[in-house]
């Protein structure tokens, strides 16, 4: 196991006593850590890989694959109108992709356990693939700022499309359509061309309500989402675990770790006394992943989510207003 931790700060600590995961394990158990709010992004255990096939390598991307539908760009698999003209592409992607085929990772079971300790407020999520919600964190407590997988409606009409028909459609390889006006259904998930869920704006103030933030996996490089940072308490600890330093985490009371997240999730989880419960947790996800039983399909459902941790990073780009002009998110 290996991790860093970096110290930012001489100041003086106003509510950590100390630095590294004792603090902060301390700190969580202490009855000043109520309210704990997480930022995630990314595919815990994929984005530490090495060896993953790019998005758009030129023979293994899932870009690739669909460049015998003539694409006018790969950014168009996510913009309204071309979808309009031709979903084809979006759900050739989305076959590949369908989140029932792969298991959540080791970090998105500490998300659940920190429900179950008592200690989740809200955990804001870039993700669009519902491994938060496969772990078992309550829809509640989840704010999916990019949209997910999980829901689906029509997109002129909107009225909701049932969870079978669609995993139906995307396994056949059909194109969804409204019952009710003939309009092409779509996953909730966020387009170029429209807005970001009002769960996310709503959300947004009760950041002030925060003990604790850890950020997990983000790049912290699109807004509004890299914005809830600052949306917390001055004295509140923030904590980001990452590959790489990301951001500007430099209170007295930040807390940074550099390495693999499942890694460092289960180290905190051991200084809580929490690892046995993290391994139950974790092995509670094995029963819930379709048609990735065997060994070697095993590898390709990692390879491919790892694409899927790519196709989430595009949305950001093609999302972010200053790549786009006059796109809100």
């Amino acid at each position: 196991m290996c991790f860093n931790y970096i110290s930012r700060s001489d100041s003086q600590k106003k509510r950590l006593r100390g630095d590294g995961l004792k603090a902060l394990a301390d700190y969580m158990k202490s009855d000043q850590c109520r309210n704990v709010f997480l930022m995630v992004m990314s595919h815990c255990r994929i984005s530490t890989a090495a060896g993953i096939p790019d998005l758009r390598s030129p023979k293994t991307g899932l870009y690739a694959n669909l460049a015998r539908l003539n694409l006018p760009d790969p950014e168009a698999v996510f913009q309204i109108p071309f979808f309009r003209n031709n979903p084809v592409p979006f759900y050739t992607l989305a076959k590949k992709i369908y989140p029932e085929r792969y298991r959540p990772a080791l970090t998105h079971s500490f998300i659940k356990l920190l429900h179950s300790r008592g200690l989740l407020h809200t955990c804001f999520t870039q993700n669009i693939d519902t491994f938060e919600r496969k772990a078992g964190v309550p829809e509640d407590k989840i704010v999916e700022a990019h949209g997910s997988f999980a829901t689906q409606r029509c997109i002129d009409c909107k009225t909701p499309y049932g969870d079978d028909k669609m995993k139906k459609a995307i396994r056949e390889e059909e194109i969804p359509r409204c019952e009710g006006c003939g309009g092409l259904a779509k996953p909730d998930i966020v387009f170029f061309g429209e807005s970001v869920p009002d769960k996310f704006r709503a959300s947004e103030p009760s950041l002030q309500e925060a003990d604790l933030l850890i950020v997990i996996g983000t790049s912290l490089t699109v807004h509004p989402f890299a914005s809830l940072v600052y949306s917390v308490p001055e004295d509140c600890p923030r904590v980001p675990i990452n590959l790489v330093e990301v951001g500007d985490f430099d209170k007295a009371d930040d807390l940074v770790f550099t390495g693999k997240c499942d890694e460092i999730v289960r180290a905190l989880c051991r200084e809580l006394g929490w690892e046995e419960e993290l391994d139950k947790a974790w092995a509670e996800t094995a029963g819930n992943v379709e048609g990735a039983e065997a060994a070697g399909e095993l590898d390709e459902a990692e390879r491919i989510e790892s694409e899927m941790d790519r196709v989430t990073k595009d949305l950001e780009r093609v999302n972010d207003p200053d790549e786009k002009g006059d796109r809100e998110i």
